[in-house]
């Protein structure tokens, strides 16, 4: 999947998002936020100007939400996004209100809508985490010049060939044909097991 894939993932198959911005104390706090647009210019969500998420989105622009659908934890798909979002403003409502018919029921006219205003998360970097697959899928995307850090855990020179760490792999997503083993990153539950049994610290955590 290339990243406007996640995006419109995000956008179209699951909608809604427990979202996180910070207080004035820097405390996390959480609400529940439609992301309703997305183009190759990021993500879009729109909120009220009366509202304490709007005034905490305006003294700090670093953000994070997590989506998720799936009927249990093992049907479910995860997308992780921490990342950057500035107001643009009130222009683009119509054309939200048109792609998220339902927001008429809540401001039902243009007076009610006079104090909405736009969001773009215009830069951020995100990971994929789909439970529904055996073995697990995992992969990370990027966007807005935002760049991705290699996460989790790989192994070093030092392995000596020994396969302790795929006796304990839960996924089985070493492969110990080679030396050193080579941990598959698309399948790793980052659980750390194999840097536990590893007889030599052959594996590093980054």
């Amino acid at each position: 999947m290339q990243t406007k894939d996640y995006l419109q993932y995000i956008v179209e198959k699951i909608h809604s998002t427990v979202f996180a911005t910070t207080d004035s104390e820097g405390r996390p706090v959480t609400c529940a936020i439609d992301i309703m647009d997305y183009d190759e210019n990021g993500l879009y969500f729109l909120t009220a100007k009366g509202k304490n998420f709007y005034n905490r989105l305006k003294s700090n622009e670093n953000i994070a939400f997590t989506a998720m659908k799936g009927e249990d934890t093992l049907s479910c798909v995860a997308v992780s996004v921490q990342g950057k979002a500035k107001e643009t403003g009130p222009d683009s409502l119509p054309d939200l209100f048109r792609k998220n018919p339902y927001m008429e029921k809540i401001y039902p006219d243009v007076r009610s809508r006079s104090a909405l205003t736009v969001f773009r998360i215009y830069e951020g970097t995100g990971e994929w985490f789909d439970l529904s697959k055996q073995p697990i899928e995992r992969a990370s995307f990027s966007f807005g010049g935002a760049q991705t850090e290699k996460t989790g855990y790989f192994v070093t020179d030092k392995c000596i060939g020994c396969k302790l760490c795929y006796s304990k792999c839960p996924q089985k997503c070493i492969d110990i044909s080679a030396k050193p083993a080579i941990i598959r990153q698309e399948h790793c539950l980052h659980c750390g097991n194999c840097y536990e049994i590893c007889p030599t610290r052959a594996i590093e955590r980054r």
